[in-house]
C-alpha cells in the first residue's frame, strides 16, 4: 500500500497504555510517525513509541501550543496529521484522507475532522456522538498551531477549511476518576492563565453555571444517548465548569495572567 506524503505527529506524556493504538492506526499509510514525549513522562511511553518504529523526540514541556509547534517543526513533510496519544484513526477516515491525495495535493489547505468520544470501558462511540470537530489535517506552510500555553487550536487565517466526514475515535477517559483528575488539573491551569474578570460577573454565574453546562453536554452534545454513563459524564464536566468559575472568584488577580 502506497504511503501518503503526510507526517503524523503525536505529543505524549505517560501514555504507555494507549499510544500504541494511535500509532498503529496510521503507521501503515503515512510517510512517518513522529512522537514528541514530555521529559517529565515517568512510564514506558518512550519505549513503546520506539519499539513501534516511530521517530521519537524527548522534549521538556512547552505548553500545549508550543509542544505541538515543536512537533510540526521536526516533521519532514509539509502536510501534517495531528493525533493525541489517546486517539485512533478509523479505517473510514484513512480512506477519506487517501482520496484527498489522489490528485497530488488536496483542494484545501486544512481539514477539520470529527472527534468521537469513547466512554470508559467501551470499544466504540455511543450513538450520535458528534459533538466536536477540530482541524487536524493541514499544510504547515500556511497553517500552524497557535503558540499558547493552554490552548492547542490551529490558526487557519483566511483559508477555507474542508470538512471530512469520517471520524477519529477518542479514548480520552480511562475511568471517571481519571476524568475528574484531568479536569481538576485543567481547571487550575485555566484559572492561572485566565484574563482578569470582575468578581461580580463571576459571582453572577455561580448559581447557574452547573445547570447551563449540564444542559449543554447532556442535550446539545448528545450525551443523553449514552444512558447512565452520559449522565455521569455530563455531571462531571458541568461540576468542573462550576469549579472553574468558583476558583476564579477566590483566586487573587495577582495570580492570574494580567493580559
Amino acid at each position: 500500500m502506497k504511503r501518503l506524503p503526510v507526517s503524523c505527529f503525536i505529543i505524549a506524556k505517560n501514555e504507555a497504555d494507549r499510544i500504541e493504538y494511535a500509532i498503529h492506526s496510521v503507521q501503515s499509510w503515512v510517510d512517518e510517525v513522529v512522537v514528541v514525549i514530555d521529559c517529565a513522562s515517568t512510564d514506558d511511553t518512550l519505549a513503546v513509541a520506539r519499539n513501534s518504529g516511530c521517530k521519537v523526540i524527548s522534549q521538556p514541556w512547552l505548553g500545549f501550543g508550543g509542544q505541538k509547534r515543536f512537533g510540526e517543526d521536526i516533521c519532514r513533510n509539509d502536510w501534517l496529521l495531528n493525533l493525541d496519544a489517546d486517539e485512533v484513526v478509523t479505517l473510514a477516515l484513512q480512506e477519506e484522507i487517501r482520496r484527498l491525495f489522489e490528485h497530488k495535493a488536496p483542494a484545501r489547505r486544512a481539514y477539520s475532522i470529527p472527534i468521537d468520544l469513547v466512554y470508559p470501558g467501551a470499544t466504540a462511540p455511543r450513538f450520535w456522538p458528534r459533538d466536536h470537530r477540530y482541524v487536524r489535517l493541514y499544510d504547515r506552510r500556511v497553517v500552524r498551531y497557535r503558540n499558547s500555553p493552554i490552548h492547542d487550536s490551529v490558526l487557519t487565517g483566511d483559508f477555507a477549511v474542508g470538512r471530512l466526514k469520517a471520524s477519529i475515535h477518542h479514548h480520552s477517559i480511562r475511568s471517571f476518576a481519571h476524568l475528574a483528575t484531568k479536569l481538576d488539573e485543567r481547571t487550575w491551569l485555566l484559572v492561572e492563565n485566565a484574563k482578569s474578570r470582575t468578581s461580580l460577573s463571576l459571582a453572577l454565574r455561580l448559581p447557574v453555571e452547573f445547570q447551563i453546562n449540564f444542559l449543554k453536554y447532556y442535550i446539545f452534545r448528545h450525551h443523553f444517548t449514552g444512558g447512565w454513563t452520559g449522565i455521569k459524564y455530563s455531571a462531571i464536566q458541568s461540576w468542573y465548569r462550576l469549579m472553574k468559575v468558583y476558583r476564579l472568584c477566590i483566586t487573587p488577580r495577582s495570580r492570574r495572567n494580567p493580559t
